[in-house]
């Protein structure tokens, strides 16, 4: 990204939290409205923690916006029309827009089958055309270097190096990773039992260097880290006994990317999982094993890599080949 877009992506953010800042407070009945509703998804469905925010978010945005307290009950589809035309003026990405159409879809529906209104104002509302990403993975290579950056001589140092050799070695999320319970590990085995969205269980093998750097990290790092004998289900910790944060991953991915030379735009926090699905594939991995091992529900996720591979083909056809 060259600094003028950088300047513009900035500038726009800022108007965007600015704008935010300056409509009214959410209305009690408006509150209530996506409490009782967030409450009944998530009975119905298991929805998450991180979701259940973004849609709260995405909700008390419309109703904030429209400005009065029956902002959601009473909305008409020319409010909505309007409210994703104001956002289209404020530079709202399609996927920010496609995330809020439906939060929306999903709050309009239930209102329905509660019998809170009569009709779904997002009826006709089309959703927006979104850019197919491919996801970023990086090179064998650059693996590579990216596990041997963590300084295996100090506890948090181990930590580090057996979650990076862990993410690698599985495909598991972010959030399963910083979320996995020491119960759900089975180094006998050499297995993780990993709960993924949707509340959906399976059994990934994690490989015998994954399984070396964990049972280290277990023995002479967790004691360490879990100071003065606390206890907790999680496997990672941080310094403070505390269960680590995705952010706080995060971070310690980009520190390791900036010593193993890594160029920051290379990195994503899913950049590891992307790269055990890409690393899969160029080496002869079955698609709907790929799909079990990375707990998608539907195989047109799991495709995705197989574009990804097809691309990396592409490029070393141009660089290798005579008429390329």
């Amino acid at each position: 990204m060259d600094s003028d877009t950088a300047s513009r992506r900035a500038g726009g953010v800022a108007a965007r939290r600015q704008a935010a800042r300056a409509m009214p407070e959410l209305g009690p009945a408006d509150a209530r409205l996506i409490d009782r509703h967030l409450d009944a998804t998530w009975a119905e469905t298991g929805l998450t923690a991180a979701s259940r925010e973004s849609y709260r978010r995405d909700l008390a945005g419309f109703a904030r916006w429209r400005g009065r307290d029956d902002a959601l009950s009473a909305a008409t589809p020319s409010d909505l029309s309007d409210y994703f035309a104001w956002r289209a003026r404020g530079g709202y990405s399609p996927r920010s827009n496609a995330r809020l159409l439906s939060a929306l879809r999903g709050l309009y529906a239930w209102c329905v089958r509660e019998r809170i209104r009569g009709d779904d104002p997002t009826a006709r509302l089309g959703s927006p055309t979104l850019p197919r990403l491919l996801p970023k993975a990086l090179t064998e290579s650059q693996v590579a270097a990216l596990l041997a950056a963590p300084d295996v001589d100090s506890p948090t140092g181990l930590r580090d190096k057996a979650m990076l050799e862990l993410m690698y070695a599985t495909g598991l999320r972010v959030s399963e990773l910083v979320g996995l319970p020491a119960q759900a590990v089975n180094l006998r085995q050499g297995a993780l039992r990993v709960t993924g969205k949707g509340s959906r269980e399976r059994l990934v093998p994690m490989g015998e260097e994954a399984q070396h750097w964990l049972e280290r990290y277990a023995a002479q790092a967790r004691p360490i880290l879990l100071d003065k004998g606390r206890s907790t289900p999680y496997l990672f910790v941080g310094a403070n006994g505390e269960p680590l944060t995705r952010q706080q991953f995060w971070s310690t991915v980009k520190r390791m990317a900036a010593v193993a030379g890594i160029e920051p735009s290379r990195i994503s926090p899913h950049g590891l999982r992307h790269s055990f699905a890409t690393h899969l594939l160029n080496h002869g991995a079955d698609l709907r094993a790929l799909q079990m091992l990375l707990g998608h529900s539907s195989l047109s996720t799991t495709q995705i890599y197989t574009l990804v591979a097809r691309e990396k083909l592409k490029q070393l056809h141009r660089m290798h080949h005579p008429r390329g």
